[in-house]
């Protein structure tokens, strides 16, 4: 995939699966992030409020992945998230359409996202 140059030139490269997935997730996200701008940072589709990116997503091969922009949100959900049967990492949410991030976690993530950055 080429460096896309905005959220909807990354979907539309997408093909499979994932594209109806992140196009949901995406719509998601700015549903909890009315106030962000729309950003590509690190390669990825970001939400942005002033110098702090919010909230990120990506499209892998075998999963899609959600991404706070901090290494300390993660951890905070780590029960849940297993629970749930979701991969992770210390920095990332791996879902597929078979296993979404619900709406309540995903919500509480961003909130905990926004407390952090002062927002």
């Amino acid at each position: 995939m080429t460096k896309a140059a905005s959220h909807d030139a990354y979907l539309a490269e997408l093909g499979g699966e994932f594209a109806p997935l992140l196009q949901d997730f995406r719509l998601r996200l700015a549903a909890l992030l009315p106030q962000a701008d729309e950003v590509i940072s690190y390669a990825m589709p970001g939400f942005r409020i002033g110098k702090h990116v919010i909230a990120g997503y990506a499209s892998w091969v075998k999963h899609a992945s959600f991404y706070p922009h901090s290494g300390g949100i993660v951890p905070q959900f780590l029960n849940e998230i297993q629970a749930l049967g979701l991969g992770y990492t210390k920095s990332a949410v791996h879902f597929t359409a078979t296993k979404p991030i619900p709406d309540d976690l995903l919500a509480r993530m961003v909130a905990a996202r926004l407390a952090e950055a002062d927002l």
